[in-house]
């Protein structure tokens, strides 16, 4: 048997970040942490496994910086300086029912391939010696006490910690092995992620065109190239994605427009289907839940993994505090304050997700007008843009300490 102060199942994007914001060499006082994966996270770090990349808000820069991961991803930034949006109709002429242009020193977003967070969040790992990563074999067994939380692992290695962190994705068998129940809303949709790159600049410029299908998002990443996510109802982007190269070059020029000259397939490229799902409960006796395992919204903003982060560093926040006042670290009171300060945000976010999809993705020519024209009136009104801006940095509402670039 191995004594852990907190155990992490889910060694992903979400996970890693939960252990160095109590782990980590720049924490204060590190807690003993260990990350439960069957696999090795270092494959996550490949190109090639995740084509997908994450606009991630100031809120979440300034989380990666009092980690210490943000020097290892810093030369690598693309910010967003200028964001469109568009009805979509015609790849050649979308004229941008709404736009923010970016003039402040600092972007509210800055984007990455997933693979550069990743690497970063596990170099600093390997550089905190409270942190531990158990690969190679998935848990057998769960048990939320009475007294220590437990994970048996496949090879009968017994694990004990005061809290269990469940980072599991939407599947999380530590959400199931708790009983907490799941609402689930899936879109008759997939997403198609790859990386392309282009012959002429994109100068910062991030692109959301909605079609009756679904949203078509050209992301800036560094050099001439653009991360995409194009959604595609289930059977048509199967269809897609099971075309030669050069055909499904040609599907997606056509898609794409020429305004930045000719594209090229920089990485593979992989559906997702779609789906809002919210765990009834975020906790439970020895349990948070956080990211995935708590919460999925579409990705038509995306919020996906800057909500993660700020589970992360609000749960930091909890354990931190009950950590340095010698009290029980996965008691009820600290669940209780992470539960109180995390789902309503989340409820929100989600549900405005929801409906700005339903807004979009539909054929109804009356609502496509009305909606429109309430875009073209936002984007005149400047204090709404403002509003609007301060939202997409992530940094509205009550910030924990990593968001605010204070170590935990």
């Amino acid at each position: 048997m191995i004594r852990f102060d907190v155990l992490i199942v889910g060694g992903g994007l979400n996970g890693l970040a939960m252990a160095l914001a109590l782990g980590g060499k720049a924490c204060r006082r590190p807690l003993k942490v260990g990350v439960v994966e069957k696999g090795d996270p270092r494959w996550f770090a490949d190109p090639a496994h995740d084509s997908r990349a994450t606009a991630l808000t100031a809120a979440s820069i300034a989380m990666l910086q009092a980690m210490g991961a943000w020097p290892a991803m810093a030369g690598l930034t693309q910010p967003m300086r200028k964001v469109i949006v568009t009805d979509g109709k015609s790849p050649e002429a979308r004229p941008p029912l709404l736009s923010f242009l970016n003039e402040g020193e600092m972007a509210p977003a800055v984007f990455f391939e997933n693979h550069v967070i990743f690497k970063a969040l596990l170099e600093q790992i390997e550089a905190s010696p409270s942190i531990s990563i158990l690969t190679g074999q998935a848990v057998a067994r769960f048990s939320f006490g009475p007294g220590l939380a437990s994970l048996v692992l496949e090879n009968g290695q017994e694990l004990k910690a005061a809290l269990i962190i469940g980072s599991d994705g939407r599947g999380s068998p530590a959400r199931q092995a708790a009983g907490i129940g799941l609402d689930r809303w899936p879109y008759e949709q997939s997403a198609i992620t790859l990386t392309v790159g282009h012959e002429l600049p994109h100068d910062g410029c991030a692109e959301e065109h909605f079609n009756p299908d679904g949203v078509f998002a050209i992301l800036p990443l560094s050099g001439n190239r653009s991360s995409l996510v194009w959604t595609e109802p289930h059977e048509k982007a199967k269809a897609l994605c099971a075309l030669p190269d050069a055909e499904f070059l040609g599907e997606l020029s056509s898609r794409f427009g020429s305004h930045r000259g000719r594209l090229s397939l920089l990485t593979p490229h992989h559906a997702y289907p779609l789906a809002m799902q919210l765990a009834k409960s975020f906790t439970a006796p020895r349990l948070a839940l956080i990211g995935d395992a708590a919460h999925v919204v579409h990705p038509l903003a995306g919020l996906g993994l800057n909500l993660g982060f700020k589970d992360s560093a609000a749960l930091a926040d909890c354990v931190m505090e009950a950590s340095a006042l010698g009290q029980d670290i996965g008691g009820g009171a600290v669940l209780e304050a992470y539960e109180r300060w995390r789902r309503f945000d989340t409820l929100t976010t989600a549900a405005m997700m929801h409906g700005l999809h339903g807004l979009f993705a539909n054929n109804n020519e009356s609502l496509r007008l009305l909606r429109d024209a309430g875009l073209r009136m936002v984007d005149k009104i400047a204090p709404l843009k403002r509003l609007f801006q301060q939202e997409a940095s992530g940094l509205g509402g009550a910030l924990p300490r990593l968001m605010r670039g204070l170590a935990a």
